[in-house]
């Protein structure tokens, strides 16, 4: 699922997961769902509890997976951790353990549906491709909101995408599959508009035409933007060596702390930035075509 900050694509996995109540329709889900989710915050993993038990619940050594009861030990080599790190408070983990410990968690949960709200934020490369693993072997199917380019093109198989207006369009393969049918004005594979009243507006040739322009100032936001976003992410990635230090956490919770919050700040700027981009370069791609 892509679109422009605030077009809802949060809000639209949040109605699916029932994580929030519409406030008018109604949300059907089919009877045999299970559904899972990927939690996108670490604030929920408390500090002192140790990975063990941040896996199993507490008081035990094995955890259910798939209906079959397996040692915890086994299940957290799968994720990369060592048997030594059984006992290791949560606090003391890297930033890239703990993202591990929440894919860990996420897909220990009996599901046929898997959704997962920017699961690319805060994951040093080797996390990242575990989790890129994870999901192909994944049986289920894969609801993903998510700004990374790269990660879209290697991991979906259809891109759903809000073009305003409370109208969203199917294409089918990754993101760079979906900016090529874009571009030569394809047929997709269907468009779900809004059922909610609007006042009248311009027909939909009308208002395309409106918004295909790229304005001076717009061009030079798509020719700098990928500078700035690169920039932000080498800045990201010495804080993540920084944070990865598991030591960090317990001799400095002050400086672990301000580089968490910075790294989550710098999180937010890529994304809106990579928002502003994507948006850009779609309205590029249809001045084209036209």
């Amino acid at each position: 699922i892509i679109g422009a900050n605030g077009a809802g694509k949060t809000t639209l996995v949040n109605l699916l997961t029932g994580a929030l109540a519409p406030d008018s329709g109604k949300v059907r889900l089919g009877a045999n769902l299970e559904m899972a989710t990927l939690e996108q915050s670490r604030a929920s993993l408390d500090p002192g509890t140790t990975l063990q038990d941040a896996l199993t619940g507490g008081g035990s050594d094995t955890i259910e997976i798939n209906g079959e009861r397996r040692h915890v030990i086994g299940y957290m080599k799968d994720f990369l951790f060592k048997p030594e790190q059984a006992r290791t408070p949560i606090g003391r983990l890297s930033g890239g353990e703990r993202g591990r410990l929440l894919l860990a968690r996420a897909l220990a949960k009996p599901s046929n549906l898997l959704a997962l709200d920017e699961p690319t934020n805060d994951l040093d490369l080797e996390t990242l491709d575990l989790l890129e693993e994870m999901l192909a072997d994944y049986p289920g199917t894969l609801i993903v909101v998510s700004h990374d380019r790269d990660f879209l093109d290697r991991v979906a198989t259809s891109v759903l995408m809000s073009d305003g207006d409370g109208r969203w369009i199917e294409y089918a393969g990754g993101y760079s599959d979906m900016v090529a049918q874009r571009g030569k004005g394809v047929e997709t594979r269907g468009a779900i508009a809004s059922t909610r009243e609007t006042k009248e507006k311009p027909a939909p040739r009308e208002r395309a035409a409106i918004r295909q322009k790229l304005s001076f100032k717009e061009q030079h936001a798509l020719a700098t933007l990928p500078g700035k976003i690169d920039a932000w992410r080498e800045k990201c990635a010495k804080l993540q060596r920084l944070l990865d230090d598991p030591e960090l956490y317990a001799r400095d919770p002050a400086k672990f702390a301000k580089a968490s919050e910075a790294f989550a700040a710098l999180q937010a700027d890529i994304a809106e930035a990579e928002d502003e981009w994507l948006a850009l370069e779609i309205k590029r791609e249809e001045e084209r075509s036209n």
